[in-house]
C-alpha cells in the first residue's frame, strides 16, 4: 500500500503535470500491480472544507467527485494507532491537525506516503516518496 496525501488526490485529479517522475512512477507501479492505494479519511474532510471555500472548481460536481475518489482510492479511518503516534512526531513536523493525521496513519501502518510537502518530507519521520 501506499498512501496519498490530500493535494496529491487533487494534481492526479486536475493537475496530473505538477506530480514529480518518482511520485508518477510508484503511483503506476502500484496500479498496475493492483496493489492498494490509499487516502486518510481526513483527506476527504479536507477537499470539503476546500469546497465549502469556493476552492474546488471541477467539471464535475463536488460530491460526483468524492464519489469517484472513494472508487479509486482506498479510504484510511484514523485509527488509535496513528493518534498515539503523534505526539511523537518530530520537531519542525507541521502543526496542520489534517497533516499530523496523514503522516500517523502512514507511520502506523508502515507505508509510504506520497507527498510534495517538504517539510513532511524533511522530518524523515517515515518513508515518503516524491
Amino acid at each position: 500500500m501506499i498512501l496519498l496525501d490530500t493535494h496529491i488526490v487533487l494534481w492526479l485529479a486536475f493537475e496530473p503535470s505538477r506530480l514529480s517522475a518518482a511520485a508518477r512512477l510508484e503511483i503506476g507501479r502500484a496500479r498496475r500491480e493492483g496493489e492498494e492505494i490509499g487516502i486518510s479519511d481526513i483527506s476527504l474532510l479536507e477537499l470539503a472544507t476546500m469546497d465549502a471555500k469556493g476552492k474546488f472548481q471541477a467539471h464535475i460536481g463536488f460530491e460526483a467527485f468524492l464519489e469517484e475518489v472513494s472508487s479509486k482510492f482506498s479510504t484510511l479511518p484514523i485509527s488509535v494507532r496513528a493518534c498515539g503516534l503523534i505526539p511523537k512526531l518530530p520537531p519542525g513536523y507541521p502543526s496542520d491537525p489534517a497533516d499530523r493525521i496523514i503522516g500517523a496513519t502512514a507511520w502506523g501502518e508502515g507505508v509510504p506516503l506520497v507527498t510534495a510537502d517538504e517539510k513532511i518530507r524533511r522530518t524523515k519521520a517515515f518513508k515518503t516518496i516524491w
